[in-house]
């Protein structure tokens, strides 16, 4: 089946399954290796990424229901090399450890200062439930999303500047599939 769609802002075509998840299509079809495959079931979210400026985890959407939209990864969010302020301030915090959580947290940061710029504590630790790491405890990953937020991480388009480039609008809401991050 042939599917179109943007990503990272450069338009594609290819031919996929129509049971092609995601992040499969974004690993092995356009060789971006970011969006992490962790658990296949929605649990861990180190495969998240936004869909018209929404985070949501790859592993869950089929490649052909992102057609003719806008896809960002990781990669997407610094494309003039610059990092975007919210990996910035993972990088400032010392939000990773191993650094496998790592793109999924800051793609769910980026869609959660989207859609809430200023974020208190709690609603940065409701913002990224459903998104597990098993090495730092998270507490300077609050932090780096509260830093980031502080440096106008909102102010950076949640789809980078890929969307601008793709003419694609994000609408800037935050995913729904959640878990518990934490405390």
């Amino acid at each position: 089946m042939q599917v179109e769609l943007f990503v990272n802002g450069q338009q594609r075509s290819d031919d996929v399954e129509p049971r092609l998840l995601l992040v499969h299509y974004l690993r092995e079809v356009c060789g971006l290796r970011a969006a992490n495959v962790g658990c296949d079931t929605t649990s861990c979210g180190a495969c998240t990424v936004l869909l018209n400026g929404t985070s949501v985890k790859s592993c869950t959407v089929l490649t052909v229901q992102a057609a003719g939209q806008q896809v960002t990864t990781a990669e997407g969010l610094a494309p003039n090399g610059e990092l975007h302020p919210v990996q910035a301030a993972f990088r400032q915090e010392h939000g990773l450890q191993c650094g496998f959580c790592t793109p999924g947290m800051v793609m769910a940061a980026v869609g959660l200062l989207s859609e809430n710029p200023h974020p208190t504590e709690a609603e940065v630790r409701e913002g990224l439930e459903g998104n597990f790491c098993r090495c730092t405890g998270y507490h300077n990953i609050v932090r780096a999303v509260l830093a980031a937020a502080d440096a106008g991480g909102a102010a950076a388009d949640a789809s980078g500047a890929a969307a601008d480039a793709s003419g694609a609008a994000a609408d800037g809401t935050a995913g729904s599939e959640r878990a518990e991050v934490g405390a």
